[in-house]
């Protein structure tokens, strides 16, 4: 037998911030980066991704300003990650995948059963 798709899902988000609860990493900065990584430029980045350069911009500095480290390195040709915002883009994946796999874990045992029936 095959058993039945749930009609309802968990969902959660993630994102760090600091002391003053300012954003300093998220979904939102990671899909900047990882488009910046990819295209090799700002403004094909924010093109993709339907925002203006200065949108981009004004995010990616906030966040390496709340570090007080570069994630970009801007070049004539375009722009690359620095290897800190590499690992910020591998590590962010990897927690996103524990925290959607354990909340999927926790919401069947938890609440499906009471949902689903």
């Amino acid at each position: 037998m095959i058993p039945k798709e749930s009609p309802f899902h968990i969902r959660s988000k993630i994102w760090v911030e600091d002391a003053n609860g300012k954003v300093v990493f998220g979904l939102g900065r990671y899909r900047m980066l990882e488009a910046v990584q990819r295209l090799g430029s700002l403004q094909a980045a924010a093109k993709e991704l339907k925002m203006s350069y200065r949108a981009i911009w004004a995010r990616i500095s906030a966040t390496e300003k709340r570090l007080g480290k570069q994630l970009l390195i801007r070049q004539p040709q375009g722009s690359r990650l620095t290897p800190l915002g590499e690992t910020l883009l591998k590590q962010f994946k990897r927690i996103s995948q524990i925290v959607e796999a354990e909340s999927n874990d926790v919401y069947d045992n938890l609440m499906a059963a009471y949902l689903d029936s």
